[in-house]
């Protein structure tokens, strides 16, 4: 059974990278990609409950970008949750519970799971984060961080 709902899932992540590397080709304008990234995966998957970017405004501090869903928090500095973990290592972040995790930030109540995808300019330094919460406990798999990792490749031509 799992096989069957992981090759769903990763067909859904095909379709929605097809569509994200259409809707972004040639796009020169950083929140306008980010923006529609953030649609077209939050929309592709019904176990999303937040999805959203923070950006590097300055030295070791994130600040919200593109999402949908509920409000975000407005700054998390690197050193603070799942989103700060990802910006300081540069690593993606999968999260099963995200109670578990020292110093997780609940910008909302209901979120069980989370995966954080580090966004990288040419120079290897992490520009941004992609964070996606779900309501649903160990929501994300291996999949999804292979797949968010790909989509989130797609940006690298904004940050040269």
């Amino acid at each position: 059974m799992t096989q069957i709902i992981d090759a769903s899932r990763q067909a859904l992540y095909i379709q929605a990278r097809s569509r994200i590397t259409a809707l972004i080709a040639g796009e020169t304008d950083e929140i306008s990609a980010l923006a529609s990234v953030v649609c077209e995966l939050h929309h592709g998957f019904a176990g999303f409950h937040w999805t959203g970017f923070y950006r590097v405004i300055e030295p070791k501090l994130l600040a919200v970008g593109p999402y949908q869903g509920g409000h975000g928090c407005l700054r998390i500095p690197f050193d603070r949750g799942v989103c700060g973990a990802c910006a300081r290592t540069g690593t993606t972040q999968l999260v099963s519970d995200v109670n578990t995790f020292t110093d997780h930030i609940a910008c909302s109540t209901t979120t069980q799971s989370e995966i954080v995808v580090p966004v990288k300019n040419s120079s290897g330094e992490v520009v941004a984060v992609l964070d996606i919460d779900s309501d649903i406990p160990a929501y994300f798999n291996s999949i999804d961080q292979i797949e968010l990792e790909a989509i989130v490749a797609l940006l690298l031509p904004l940050y040269g």
